[in-house]
C-alpha cells in the first residue's frame, strides 16, 4: 500500500493561515455559491473583480478564493506583478497547471520558441545592394542587426545574420528580415504579435484540461500593475473569438486596487461580479480579534481605532494577543511598533524589521540579512513565513505594503547610518549573485536573461536605498540601456526608481521614475531618451549612451543624417564608443556611403581588436566597395577566430563567386549552410554560382527554397524571375517581377528584367514602359538601354 503524501512546509503554514481566516463571510459564499452554478445557469458569473485601496485584504481574500476553488477539484493558477508581459502570464500559468498534473506540451513549446525567437531578432538579417539590386530608397540601415553585431547592450556577437547594407523601411520590411532568420510565419509572429500565435494554444490546452476537472478558476493579482498589459488581451479572450473559444468552465478572478474600467468591460457587466473591499466592519474586526483571543473591550476598542479596520493591521495585532490597554494605549504610535513591542524576542524583532528592506525574499535573501547558524536561521525563516503580513509569491515572500512601509520609515528615520550599511550589504550580496550570472553567460547576452536583469534590479533598488543621490547616474545608465529592449523591461526599470524613490524618502528619485513613465506613455523610448538628455546637467555618465541609442531610433525611422549627427554627438561625448562608431558605419552604409562606413569599422577594429566580429564586418565593407583580396583576408581571419560564424562563411563565399572561383564559393555556402539550414540569403547568393555554372535546376531549388523562407525579399523574387525567364516560363517570371516591385517599386533591375520579360512575350508598348521606367531611375542603365534600342529600332531609338 502506497504511503500517504505528507504536506509541504508551505501547505501546513497555509493551512494554519486559514484556520485563523476570520472575515470577508459574503464574499466567500459569493464565489463559493458560484462554483455550485453550472456555466449555463443564468446566475453563474465568469468574472469576479476584487478591488480597493492597499491593506483591506485584497490578496488575502483572493488566495482564499483560490483555496475554495482547490477544495472543489478546479484548477487553479495564480499570476502577480512578477510578469512583465502576457506571454510571461501564460508561461506562469502553464508551470502553475503543470505542477497539478495537467501540462501544457504545445504552449511550452511555443513560449520557449518565442523566447528564442525574440533574442534572435535582435540580430536581424541584411544584405548588400550591389549594382543591380535594390533602390536606395527601399534600404534601410539595419539598427536590429546593430544589436545583433553587440552595438546595442543586452544582446551578443552577430549570430549568422545576413550582409550589412539593405533592410527596407517599415514593418514590412521588419518582417523580411525576421522572415530570413526564420523557418516560417508562425516564427515572425511570435516576435512581432506572440499573442496571435500562443493564445489560441492557450484556449486550446485550457478546453482539454477542463474536460479533467470540474472548474478552472485563473488569478490575475495586483492587477493595477498588470492591468495595462493584461486588460486588452483578456477582455478579447473573455468577450470575442479572435483567439478562438474559451471554455465555459474557466472562472477568472482580478485583483487590484482600481475597479473595472467601465468603458472596456461595462457591456459585461451581467456576467461579471464585481467585489468591492473596504476595511473590516466593526463586527468582522471583532470576530477576527476573538478568534485569537483578544475580547478585553478596552484592548479591542484600541486596536479598532489603531488600525482603521485595515485586514492586514487587525491580523498582525491579533497575532500578538494583546491582553492590556496599556499596550495599545500610545494613539501616536504604529501598529508596526506596538507589534515589535508585543513579540517578547529581541532577535524575532530585528529580523521583522531587517527583513523588511527587501521587496522580496527567500531563503538567500533571508540569510544575506540575518545573521545565524544554519539551524538558528532555518527556524527564523519558517517564524517569518507565518507572519500574518507576509504574502507568499511563488517560492519568494513580500512583506504586505502597509506593514513594510512603516517598518522601512523606522528603521530610515531611526538610525540612518545603520538604514545605509544594511541596503549596502544587500546591494552587494545582489552583485555577487548578479556576478556569477554573468560568468555563465555568452558576453553581452545580459539583459537577455531574466535571472540577470532580477538580480541588477534589486542591487539597484538597495543602492538607490543606501545613497540615492549618488547610485541614480549608475541606475539611469541602465535606463538607457533598456531603451535597446522591449518596453516591459523600460517599464520595471522605472518602476525601480518610483518604488526607490518612495521607500528612501528621495523626492528626486521618485519624480524621475513618476516622470519617466509618463514620458514613455506619450511618447515611447526615444522620447524618454530627449527627456533625459533634455535634463541632463552635463556631467552624467550616460549622455554618449542615450545619444547613441536615440540615433539608433532615429537610424530605424529612416532619418539617417539626423542618426549621423547624434552618433556625431555621442562621439563627442566619448570618442571611444564603439557601439557609436559602429552605428554610425552602418548607418554610412545603408546610405551608400562604404567608404565612410569602412573608415568608421577601422575605428571600431582599433577599439575592440580582439573581437571577431568585427574584424568579419570590416571583411563585409571590403566585400561591398569590391575589395576582394581585403574581403577575403579579414573573413578568411573571423573565420578563424570564430569558426560557427556563418555569416563570415556566406559573406567569403559572395567574395568568391565574384572573383570567378566557384568552387570556393561552393564550400563556403555550403558550409554557412550546414551551420544555418534556414540561411536565406547564402541560398540566394548560392543560386548565382548555379546560374554561372548552367545548373539551371539547383538555382531553382535554393531560390525556392530562399523566397519560403523569406517571401518579402525582393532580390530574391528578381533573380528567380531571372532564372524563371531563361527557362522560358515567362509567365511565372512576370509573376516573380510584379512581387518584387510591391516589395520596393523603385527596383531598377526589377522594372529591366520585368520589359525583359514582356519583349520575349510580343507585348512590346509594356515592355518598352517597363524599360523607360528602369532608366528613369537609372540613367546610366546599359543593359536596359540596349534592350530599348533594339525594341525600338534604328529609326526609332530617340
Amino acid at each position: 500500500m502506497a504511503q500517504a503524501r505528507r504536506p509541504s512546509m508551505q501547505e501546513l503554514i497555509a493551512r494554519r493561515r486559514r484556520a485563523g481566516f476570520v472575515g470577508r463571510s459574503h464574499e466567500r459564499d459569493v464565489f463559493r455559491r458560484n462554483l455550485e452554478l453550472r456555466p449555463e445557469d443564468e446566475r453563474h458569473r465568469f468574472l469576479f473583480h476584487v478591488h480597493g485601496n492597499a491593506g483591506v485584504g485584497k490578496t488575502f481574500l483572493v488566495r482564499e478564493f483560490e483555496q475554495i476553488a482547490r477544495d472543489r477539484g478546479a484548477l487553479t493558477a495564480y499570476v502577480d506583478e512578477s510578469v512583465g508581459s502576457v506571454p510571461e502570464a501564460m508561461s506562469t500559468i502553464s508551470r502553475q497547471l503543470g505542477l497539478q498534473g495537467r501540462r501544457f506540451k504545445e504552449l511550452d513549446r511555443l513560449l520557449a520558441v518565442h523566447r528564442e525567437r525574440r533574442h534572435e531578432a535582435e540580430a536581424l538579417a541584411v544584405v548588400d545592394a550591389e549594382p543591380g539590386e535594390p533602390s536606395a530608397a527601399g534600404l534601410l540601415v539595419a539598427r536590429a542587426g546593430l544589436v545583433g553585431l553587440g552595438m546595442v547592450p543586452g544582446v551578443g556577437a552577430f549570430a549568422g545574420a545576413l550582409d550589412a547594407g539593405q533592410l527596407v523601411q517599415g514593418t514590412d520590411r521588419f518582417r523580411a528580415s525576421l522572415s530570413a532568420r526564420f523557418r516560417g510565419q508562425e516564427d515572425v509572429q511570435l516576435v512581432l504579435t506572440p499573442e496571435r500565435v500562443l493564445t489560441p494554444v492557450l484556449l486550446d490546452e485550457l478546453s482539454q484540461a477542463a474536460s479533467t476537472a470540474p472548474w478552472i478558476v485563473l488569478f490575475f493579482d495586483t492587477y493595477e500593475r498588470t492591468g495595462p498589459f493584461l486588460d486588452g488581451w483578456l477582455h478579447e479572450v473573455i468577450t470575442t473569438d479572435r483567439y478562438g473559444t474559451l471554455s465555459a468552465d474557466v472562472v477568472i478572478v482580478t485583483s487590484g486596487q482600481r475597479p473595472f474600467d467601465t468603458a472596456r468591460w461595462g457591456g459585461f457587466a451581467d456576467f461579471m461580479t464585481d467585489v468591492p473591499l473596504g476595511p473590516f466592519t466593526e463586527a468582522e474586526a471583532r470576530g477576527l480579534l476573538a478568534g485569537k483571543g483578544v475580547v478585553a473591550e478596552p484592548v479591542v476598542d484600541e486596536v479598532l481605532r489603531l488600525t482603521g479596520g485595515l485586514p492586514v493591521l487587525v491580523s498582525t495585532l491579533a497575532e500578538t494577543r494583546p491582553a492590556d490597554p496599556d499596550d495599545v494605549g500610545d494613539p501616536s504610535t504604529t501598529a508596526v511598533e506596538r507589534f515589535l513591542k508585543w513579540e517578547p524576542d529581541p532577535v524575532r524583532r530585528a529580523v521583522a524589521l531587517a527583513c523588511a528592506l527587501p521587496r522580496r525574499l527567500d531563503a538567500d535573501v533571508f540569510r544575506a540579512v540575518v545573521d545565524g547558524t544554519d539551524t538558528e536561521l532555518d527556524a527564523l525563516y519558517g517564524w517569518l513565513r507565518e507572519r500574518p503580513f507576509v504574502d507568499e509569491r511563488g517560492d519568494r515572500m513580500q512583506y504586505h505594503d502597509v506593514v513594510r512601509a512603516p517598518m522601512l520609515r523606522l528603521q530610515r528615520k531611526g538610525s540612518p547610518r545603520r538604514w545605509a550599511e544594511r541596503h549596502e550589504r544587500l546591494a552587494a550580496a545582489f552583485a555577487g549573485w548578479r556576478e556569477e550570472t554573468e560568468a555563465r553567460l555568452e558576453d553581452g547576452y545580459e539583459w537577455a536573461d531574466e535571472d540577470w536583469r532580477e538580480l541588477r534590479l534589486a542591487e539597484s533598488y538597495h543602492l538607490l536605498c543606501a545613497a540615492p543621490r549618488s547610485a541614480l547616474p549608475a541606475v539611469l545608465t541602465d535606463v538607457v540601456d533598456a531603451c535597446g529592449q522591449a518596453d516591459d523591461l523600460v517599464r520595471r526599470w522605472m518602476r525601480l526608481l518610483v518604488d526607490a524613490g518612495q521607500d528612501a524618502d528621495a523626492q528626486a528619485v521618485r519624480a524621475c521614475g513618476s516622470d519617466l513613465t509618463r514620458v514613455l506613455d506619450e511618447g515611447g523610448k526615444p522620447e524618454v531618451l530627449r527627456f533625459l538628455l533634455g535634463r541632463a546637467r552635463g556631467d552624467e555618465p550616460w549622455r554618449a549612451r542615450a545619444r547613441a541609442e536615440l540615433a539608433d531610433f532615429l537610424a530605424r525611422d529612416g532619418a539617417y543624417e539626423r542618426a549621423l549627427e547624434e552618433y556625431g554627438r555621442a562621439l563627442a561625448l566619448d570618442p571611444y564608443l564603439v557601439r557609436a562608431h559602429r552605428g554610425r558605419a552602418l548607418t554610412r552604409g545603408g546610405l551608400g556611403d562604404h567608404e565612410g562606413a569602412l573608415a568608421e569599422v577601422e575605428r571600431v577594429v582599433e577599439l575592440e581588436p580582439d573581437n571577431p566580429n568585427n574584424i568579419v564586418l570590416r571583411g563585409e565593407h571590403h566585400r561591398l566597395l569590391r575589395h576582394d583580396d581585403e574581403a577575403v583576408r579579414d573573413l578568411s581571419e573571423g573565420i578563424r577566430r570564430d569558426p560557427a560564424n556563418a555569416f563570415a562563411w556566406a559573406s567569403r563565399g559572395a567574395t568568391h563567386e565574384r572573383a570567378g572561383d566557384p568552387d570556393a564559393a561552393l564550400a563556403d555556402f555550403g558550409r554557412a549552410l550546414d551551420l544555418k539550414p534556414d540561411y536565406a540569403w547564402a541560398l540566394g547568393r548560392r543560386a548565382r554560382v548555379w546560374r554561372g555554372l548552367a545548373e539551371h535546376d539547383r538555382q531553382l531549388a535554393d531560390l525556392d527554397r530562399a523566397l519560403a523562407l523569406w517571401p518579402d525579399w525582393g532580390w530574391g523574387h528578381c533573380e528567380r524571375g531571372d532564372a524563371l525567364r531563361v527557362a522560358g516560363r515567362h509567365a511565372e517570371a512576370l509573376a516573380d517581377y510584379d512581387e518584387a516591385l510591391t516589395i520596393d517599386p523603385e527596383y531598377a533591375s526589377a522594372h529591366a528584367s520585368r520589359g525583359a520579360a514582356l519583349a520575349d512575350l510580343g507585348r512590346r508598348e509594356e515592355a518598352l514602359a517597363a524599360l523607360d521606367r528602369a532608366l528613369e531611375l537609372r540613367p546610366s542603365y546599359e543593359w536596359a538601354g540596349a534592350l530599348r534600342a533594339r525594341l525600338l529600332g534604328p529609326g526609332e531609338s530617340a
